[in-house]
């Protein structure tokens, strides 16, 4: 089971420019229009984990946190548990998702933003 990451914990990465993969796990339309500044699309599917190898190409041992909507949203918490039976060790869910980000009053990337 990944561990769950608060808003707070995902700030604290993306402000010290940690090296870690955040992950959206919504459709590409949904990134497109808005999604956490630095985050990598990787809509959750059948072929999940093929195209994260493919696109990501994360070692096993890189730290990835996903994340969807909200915690009323199962894409990331799925994709997580995907991450971590293909042997990725430091897999992260980060629960709230875009709502806990836009809650927060943290700004976003893409096309609804402009």
């Amino acid at each position: 089971m990944a561990k769950k990451i608060s808003t707070e914990e995902v700030k604290s990465k993306l402000d010290k420019n940690e090296n870690f993969y955040l992950i959206d796990t919504l459709a590409a339309n949904s990134f497109e229009a808005r999604h956490i500044p630095g985050a990598k699309s990787m809509p959750y599917g059948t072929d999940f984990i093929k195209q994260f190898e493919q696109v990501i190409n994360a070692q096993k041992d890189a730290e990835i946190i996903t994340y969807c909507a909200s915690n009323g949203c199962q894409l990331s918490a799925l994709a997580a548990n995907a991450l971590e039976e293909a042997g990725y060790t430091n897999v992260g869910h980060y629960v709230d998702g875009l709502a806990g980000w836009q809650n927060a009053g943290h700004k976003f990337e893409g096309e609804a933003t402009k």
